[in-house]
Parts: C-alpha cells; sequence; structure tokens
C-alpha cells in the first residue's frame, strides 16, 4: 500500500517524531515532520505525538501557534490520530501538574492515575477490550496487546467518544474517537503487528 495522501506528524518539540515516521514508512506511509503552522493546516491527514508533560506541550503548540493550526485542519476534514502523550491533548483540560487547557477536540478531562495497590506509570503490554466497530480498528482482535507507558488517563464527558477500554486494576479509555479525530493511549509504534495494523488502518480513512 502507498499512501498517496499527505500524512503530517506534528512537531511541537515534544514527540518521539523518529519512531511514528519510520512506523508509518513500514507499513506503506510517505509522512512528513513539520512544526510550520499552515502546512499543518493544509494536510490531508495528521498525526499528533507526544511524550513529556501536558502542560509544556500546550505551552509549545500555543507557542507555536500549531494549536489553531490542528484545530482548523480537523474542521476543514482532516483525520486526526494523537498518541499517547497526544491523545491527551485532545482532550478538554488536565490535572497534571496544575490545571491546563487542551486542544478540546474531544470533550473530557485527563486524570491521575490513582488507584491504591497499582504502579505508577502504566508501563508494559496490556489488552484492548469492549471494543466499538470503527475503521481504526478494523482486523484488530479483541484482547489485542499494545504497549502503554502513562502516569495519566483520559475521561472523556461523554461514553460514546470511548472507542475501547484497558484495564489496569481500574478500567480506563484506552481509544477515544469523535468524528475524524482519534486518539490512542499506547504507542502503535511500539506494538509490533497489532500496532502496525492501527497505523496502516489510519492511512486509509479520508
Amino acid at each position: 500500500m502507498t499512501d498517496a495522501i499527505e500524512t503530517v506528524i506534528v512537531d511541537y518539540g515534544m514527540g518521539n517524531l523518529r519512531s511514528v515516521e519510520k512506523a508509518l514508512e513500514n507499513v506503506g506511509g510517505c509522512p512528513l515532520i513539520s512544526g510550520d503552522p499552515e502546512k499543518v493546516r493544509r494536510a490531508d491527514r495528521l498525526i499528533l505525538p507526544g511524550v513529556g508533560a501536558f502542560g509544556d506541550a500546550m505551552s509549545n503548540l500555543r507557542r507555536k501557534r500549531l494549536d489553531i493550526a490542528v484545530q482548523q485542519a480537523v474542521q476543514d476534514g482532516a483525520p486526526l490520530l494523537g498518541l499517547c502523550l497526544g491523545l491527551q491533548l485532545l482532550f478538554t483540560r488536565s490535572e497534571e501538574f496544575g490545571s491546563h487547557e487542551g486542544l478540546n477536540l474531544i470533550p473530557g478531562a485527563v486524570l491521575k492515575i490513582d488507584e491504591p495497590g497499582l504502579r505508577v506509570p502504566h508501563v508494559g503490554w496490556n489488552q484492548i477490550e469492549g471494543a466499538r466497530q470503527n475503521p481504526l480498528l478494523e482486523g484488530i482482535a479483541e484482547g489485542s496487546y499494545f504497549y502503554f507507558v502513562h502516569s495519566f488517563y483520559v475521561k472523556p464527558d461523554n461514553p460514546e467518544d470511548v472507542l475501547c477500554w484497558t484495564s489496569y486494576g481500574f478500567r480506563f479509555c484506552s481509544i477515544a474517537c469523535r468524528g475524524k479525530v482519534w486518539g490512542a493511549q499506547f504507542h502503535p509504534e511500539k506494538s509490533q503487528e497489532a500496532g502496525k495494523r492501527l497505523l496502516r488502518n489510519f492511512l486509509t480513512i479520508l
């Protein structure tokens, strides 16, 4: 498969850009890493990666005016996939090291994993469950394993925005979806065949 539509990986200074780029290339994509707001705004498809703290990430996005560019691209109909911190940035607000406003593309909150007895961060392989039918999950079996590294989780205001769940002492949203906006709490680029399939599916969504 060849990705004839341009997929822009948003560079705001905090993403695992090269590993995401390589993973997309491995499934037939032709990604472009860019921190240019105009290129992001005009992209056919966007991936928002992320590693680090929510507040710092949003500060970088705003400083580079990439927050507005991402929001406008989505309004114009571009599919968007957020990965790990990139998922969390899609939400309205976060309680990580204070209170911070996000991109508000999916209404809801980012909350700390705070269940008694749980090791935080949640690191390692875990399963998706209760998945709803969706093009992003085409060919991915219930119970498939993905690789997680996170200390916070997302809680959509509308349960219909939860595409699937994962259990780690409690059940949290591991993939969210609203319209053409998706976000995964795990790292598909580190998740072997299931991760490859998810990225390949995203490249087919128009």
